[in-house]
This record gives structure tokens, C-alpha cells and sequence, in this order.
């Protein structure tokens, strides 16, 4: 058991791979469907689900696989949803100085369909919105848009 819990704790070292954005891209960069998985930090119980990890470009633009390595890095520990959804965005805020950051994540909680309520099939929805994403409706109903959600 020890050995499983140290197995699911532990997020593999990457490193942050930018690009000089010399072609001066400026529209929304989107990471759709990231399959993560995550415990709570309440019932020591799984939570299973996506993230939609989004940003419009500033100065430099992120290795295509680095939104999933983001979210699986802060994943890897007992969490909350809120706090991952969160900290996955500011995380690339402060490293990538985008223009906006979106992300979106739906997640199952056991903790929530296997005990307490018991509400089978239910799933969470959280989001944080950054720069253009936040503040501009056009960029925001299009992030979202692209995400399967409504603008």
C-alpha cells in the first residue's frame, strides 16, 4: 500500500519548454480533454477527469505537451479540485506570461458517488480565467466555446 500511495504522489520532473513566438501567433492555444487523476485531500479517495488548458500567446509559446505535464504535477498530491484547477493556472501565468490563461476541469469524486450522497455519475465543473481570458468576452466565450462549454 505504501509502495501504491508513493507511486500516485509522485509526478514525474519536467522541464517547461518554451518557444520564441517569432511568428507573433496571438489566437488560442488549447489542450482539450487531459485525461488526470488526483486524491482528495478531505477522504484520501480518488477524483478522475479533464482539463481543458488553454492561453492566448504572449512573447513565447509552450511545448504542446506541457499542459499535461502541469496538470499532472500539481495532481500528484492529495488536492482539491479547486486549488488544481488554480494553481495549474498560475503556474503558467507566472511562467509562460501569456496574454490570458484558461483552465477548466471536470472531475468525478468518489469521495462524493462511492460514500456520503452516493450521487452516481456526478462530476464537478471548476474554472480559472486570467488577462484576456477573464476580462474579454470574445476570448473567454471562445475559450470556453472550444472547451464544450458555453460562452
Amino acid at each position: 500500500m505504501a509502495r501504491a500511495y508513493a507511486e500516485l504522489f509522485s509526478p514525474r520532473p519536467f522541464d517547461l519548454t518554451t518557444f520564441p513566438n517569432d511568428e507573433g501567433y496571438d489566437e488560442l492555444v488549447l489542450a482539450r480533454a487531459i485525461p488526470l487523476r488526483s486524491v482528495c485531500e478531505h477522504h484520501l479517495l480518488p477524483f478522475v477527469g479533464t482539463a481543458h488548458v488553454g492561453y492566448l500567446p504572449g512573447r513565447r509559446i509552450l511545448g504542446l505537451s506541457k499542459p499535461a505535464r502541469v496538470v499532472e504535477h500539481f495532481a500528484c498530491r492529495p488536492q482539491v479540485q479547486e486549488r488544481l484547477t488554480k494553481q495549474v493556472a498560475d503556474w503558467l501565468q507566472e511562467h509562460l506570461e501569456p496574454q490570458g490563461v484558461g483552465v477548466v476541469i471536470e472531475a468525478e469524486h468518489t469521495c462524493m458517488t462511492l460514500r456520503g450522497v452516493q450521487a452516481t455519475g456526478s462530476t464537478t465543473l471548476t474554472s480559472t480565467l486570467l488577462g484576456a481570458l477573464r476580462t474579454d468576452a470574445r476570448s473567454r466565450g471562445e475559450f470556453l466555446a472550444l472547451t464544450g462549454l458555453s460562452g
